[in-house]
C-alpha cells in the first residue's frame, strides 16, 4: 500500500492523495460539493459526476492561460471590444467565421491588409485568442523581431532549433509587416519561415502595404513572389482601409471647444462666492 494509508485522518491522507495526483479543484471543492449533493439528495455517482466536471473545467481554463502566455501577446484582446462599424471595409462575417478556427484545421492563412491603426493587430490578436480557447498553439511576433531573432540565432548556430519550434506552431502570427524594411538576410530568412509552414500551418499576417508594394520591404521581386505564392494558395484577406482609431481618439481629445462648452464655461467664471455664507451667486 502507498506510504502514509495506515495512520492519519481521512482528510489529511485524502489532501495527500490529491496533491500527489495533481488534482487541486478536487482538493478545493469535494467538501462543499459532499455538503451540496447531501443537502440536495444526490447520490454518490452525481457526487462524482459534479466534482469532476469542476475539475475538468478548472483543467481547461489554465490550459487556455498558459497557451496564452506562450504565444506572448502584447496584449489580449477579442472582438466583443472591436468597433466593426468604424471599419465599413472589413467582412465581419469573414471575421466572426474565421474565429472558430477551422482555417486552422485547414492550414488556411489569413492576411489583413490596411492603413495603419485601423485595427489589425487588434483583429489578429482576437482571433489568437479564439485559437488558444479551441486548444490550438500560437506564436505572436512583429516582422521586425522575428528577422531580429532568426539573425541571432542564424549568429548563435540555434536557427534549426528556432525554426522548427516556429513550424511546430499551429497558428503563427506576424504583425506589422511593411513597417520596416528588411535586409536581404533578414528577408530571406523570413521567407524560409513562411515557406517552411506551407501547409503544414496556417499563419497571420498584418501588413499596411498592399501586395504591390511588399518588394519595397523585402528588397527582391523575386523573393517577393515566391512568399506571395505560399501566402496566398489558401488564403483569407481581411481589407481594413478606413480611419486611423488612434487618430480619431485624438483628434477627440484635442477637439476645440463648442459654444455650450463657452458658455459653460463662462456662466462659471461668471458665479461668485459669499465669503461668510460660502453660496454662488451670479451678477
Amino acid at each position: 500500500m502507498p506510504a502514509g494509508t495506515t495512520s492519519g485522518t481521512p482528510q489529511v491522507l485524502l489532501a495527500h492523495h490529491l496533491k500527489q495526483l495533481k488534482l487541486p479543484t478536487v482538493l478545493r471543492e469535494y467538501d462543499k460539493i459532499a455538503r451540496e449533493c447531501a443537502r440536495d439528495g444526490v447520490d454518490h455517482p452525481r457526487y462524482l459526476l459534479r466534482l469532476v466536471e469542476l475539475a475538468l473545467i478548472d483543467r481547461e481554463r489554465r490550459m487556455v492561460e498558459r497557451r496564452i502566455k506562450a504565444a506572448r501577446f502584447p496584449a489580449v484582446k477579442s472582438l466583443d471590444t472591436f468597433d466593426f462599424t468604424a471599419i465599413p471595409s472589413l467582412n465581419k462575417m469573414l471575421v466572426l467565421e474565421l474565429a472558430r478556427c477551422e482555417f486552422i484545421l485547414r492550414r488556411e492563412n489569413v492576411i489583413a491588409l490596411g492603413n495603419s491603426g485601423t485595427g489589425k493587430t487588434h483583429v489578429g490578436l482576437a482571433l489568437a485568442l479564439a485559437a488558444c480557447q479551441k486548444g490550438f498553439t500560437v506564436a505572436f511576433t512583429t516582422a521586425a523581431a522575428l528577422v531580429h531573432q532568426l539573425m541571432e540565432a542564424r549568429d548563435e548556430r540555434r536557427l534549426l532549433k528556432l525554426q522548427r519550434d516556429l513550424q511546430s506552431v499551429m497558428l503563427l502570427i506576424v504583425d506589422e509587416l511593411g513597417y520596416l524594411p528588411l535586409s536581404p538576410t533578414g528577408a530571406e530568412l523570413l521567407f524560409e519561415v513562411f515557406s517552411q509552414r506551407y501547409e503544414r500551418g496556417s499563419t497571420l499576417v498584418t501588413s499596411n502595404l498592399p501586395f504591390e508594394d511588399w518588394t519595397s520591404v523585402l528588397g527582391s521581386e523575386r523573393l517577393t513572389g515566391a512568399l506571395l505564392d505560399r501566402l496566398t494558395h489558401h488564403v483569407h484577406i481581411l481589407t481594413m482601409n478606413g480611419d486611423s482609431y488612434r487618430l480619431k481618439q485624438s483628434a477627440g481629445r484635442r477637439r476645440p471647444p463648442t459654444a455650450a462648452d463657452r458658455a459653460e464655461q463662462n456662466q462659471t467664471t461668471a458665479e461668485t462666492v459669499d465669503p461668510e455664507t460660502g453660496e454662488t451667486s451670479k451678477p
